[in-house]
Formats: structure tokens, C-alpha cells, sequence
């Protein structure tokens, strides 16, 4: 059955009938996608959210010197989306790219629409999940301005527990800002200190 895991995470955040969950995903597409495929690519136009059902993905751009910056990783139940080209109708800035065999649900403006005008409850939940993420942002940033490599590197376990499992260190050291051999020597006295306590 498609879309269990998104009919899963509306009906536990919303006060709706199941079935009345699954009539609307229903009407949603499921794309699978290979690990290293593109969801989206740099002057492309976004047109959909896209949650995760399995899988992991990630959001990056490339600066002039060629080397990445990962904005955001999208495991299993995130959401993940360039904001700026869906709602503004521009050209995207970011690469969406999977990092795992990953099985995603495309949704669009219309499906935002419908479910909000179909369940009460959607659209405050729509809110908060949106303040929620600018929330997240802009406590990067600051950490990006002002935090120790050693705070970020903390803050990153904390917001993706297992995400250090799944994709390389230099992808790591991309999302906190840092070099691989600074994220290395920050582990390894994370490391020490864990062990002389």
C-alpha cells in the first residue's frame, strides 16, 4: 500500500479518520529513487514538497570554487523543499539529491490546498511545522555565526541522532561549516573526554 508512511505521520499529528487520510495520499505520487539521483538540480523549478518515507536525502549548493554546502539532510518522515523556487516561482539555487535508495512522496501546491480545505486541524499543524523550521534555521545560523566547532558538532547529533551513520564525514563537515580534519579532531576530543570522566 502506498503512502503508509505519510498517511502514518498525518493521522498521528492530526485529529482525522484514517480512512479519510488514506483517500487523500492516495492522490499523491510516490517516486522511488536510486541513491546519488537528483530530485532537483540547481536552475530547475521546485514544484513539490517532498517527504521521505525511506531513505535519506540531502540539500546542497556549490560555490563558485566548486565546493559544496549542505543546507539540510531528510531522513525517514523530514520534510524537504527549496522554498524560494516552489513559492516564488524561481529558479533553485540547491541540488536535492538522495544519499540512499530512498522512496519519497511528491506534493504540491494543490495537495497542500486540498488538505488544508479538507482538515481543520492541517493547516495550524502546516504552521507549526513551518515556524518549527524557521525556528531550526535560525538557531543554525547563529551557531554557524558564533558556536565552537565542538557546539555545532553537538547540536548536529542532537537534531540527526543517526544521520553520523549513514553519510560520510565530509558531508558532515559540509553541514557544520568546518574542514573533515577539524570535525576529526573535534571527535576525537569529544572522544577523550568521554572517557576520562
Amino acid at each position: 500500500m502506498y503512502n503508509t508512511n505519510l498517511k502514518t505521520f498525518l493521522t498521528s499529528n492530526l485529529d482525522i479518520d484514517e480512512k479519510a487520510v488514506l483517500s487523500l495520499v492516495e492522490k499523491c505520487k510516490v517516486k522511488k529513487i536510486k541513491k546519488n539521483e537528483f530530485l532537483l538540480k540547481v536552475n530547475e523549478h521546485c514544484k513539490h514538497t517532498f517527504f521521505v518515507e525511506k531513505g535519506l536525502l540531502r540539500q546542497y549548493s556549490i560555490d563558485k570554487k566548486g565546493k559544496e554546502h549542505i543546507l539540510s539532510f531528510a531522513p525517514e518522515n523530514w520534510f524537504v523543499t527549496d522554498r524560494e523556487s516552489s513559492y516564488f516561482n524561481l529558479p533553485s539555487s540547491y541540488f536535492i539529491q538522495a544519499l540512499e535508495d530512498s522512496q519519497v512522496v511528491l506534493l504540491d501546491a494543490s495537495f497542500i490546498q486540498l488538505l488544508s480545505e479538507e482538515i481543520k486541524s492541517f493547516t495550524d499543524f502546516n504552521n507549526k511545522l513551518l515556524h518549527n523550521h524557521i525556528r531550526h534555521l535560525q538557531k543554525r545560523i547563529n551557531l554557524l555565526l558564533s558556536a565552537s566547532a565542538e557546539d555545532r558538532y553537538l547540536q548536529f547529533v542532537t537534531m540527526y541522532p543517526d544521520i553520523l551513520l549513514r553519510v560520510p564525514q565530509t558531508m558532515v563537515a559540509s553541514y557544520l561549516g568546518i574542514t573533515p580534519e577539524s570535525l576529526s579532531r573535534v571527535r576525537k576530543e569529544l572522544a577523550r573526554k568521554n572517557f576520562n570522566q
